[in-house]
């Protein structure tokens, strides 16, 4: 119980304010929150079970700044794709969010991308090598979770009262930042 506590502790603390909580915010503008949850969730899992496993020794070996790079590229991909839309009325608010299959690969994928070789994976990482890894792992993932439902709500209540082209605009943005981010940490600039 206390590597779960303190892992839940270090993440939580660890994603406040960071990129990815940002995108999970962006994300739940545009769709349910249950959906945002659900797919942060599982690329979550996903993610710290392969922190866990890895460890720290493994980890130093792959290379994150090439992972950085097609992140990047990807959330410039997302940026184009939120500005192109899908036809709808932009001064309308955004009273539906969508949610789907597409939706959760489309968000599981891209938290799982912002969050590989981030501070929380290596935290996580670092914790497996000294306390039971099963309680790194879910303390760990409810940490992350945890902190990033904290956007979601806060998305999920804006994102009904905007209208459409302002929710894209900011969306757009928020990717075209990160990618730039994290283009410009994998190149080394």
């Amino acid at each position: 119980m206390e590597a779960f506590v303190l892992s839940f502790a270090i993440i939580f603390l660890a994603e406040m304010g960071d990129k990815s909580q940002l995108m999970s915010l962006a994300f739940a503008t545009r769709y349910r929150a249950a959906t945002v949850l659900v797919a942060i969730t599982a690329s979550t899992l996903l993610l710290n079970a392969g922190s866990v496993i890895v460890g720290a020794t493994i980890a130093r070996a792959l290379p994150t700044d090439l992972i950085q790079v097609a992140a990047g590229m990807v959330f410039l991909g997302f940026a184009a794709w939120t500005m192109l839309g899908d036809g709808s009325d932009e001064d309308a608010p955004n009273d539906e969010p969508r949610s789907g299959r597409w939706a959760l690969l489309a968000i599981g994928s891209a938290f799982f991308l912002a969050e590989f070789g981030d501070k929380t994976m290596l935290a996580a990482m670092t914790l497996a090598t000294t306390e039971e890894p099963i309680s790194v792992w879910l303390g760990s993932t409810f940490g992350m979770v945890a902190a990033n439902a904290i956007a979601v709500a806060i998305g999920a209540a804006i994102g009904t009262r905007l209208p459409q082209r302002w929710i894209k605009l900011f969306a757009s943005a928020a990717f075209v930042a990160f990618g730039v981010l994290l283009l410009v940490q994998g190149l080394g600039l």
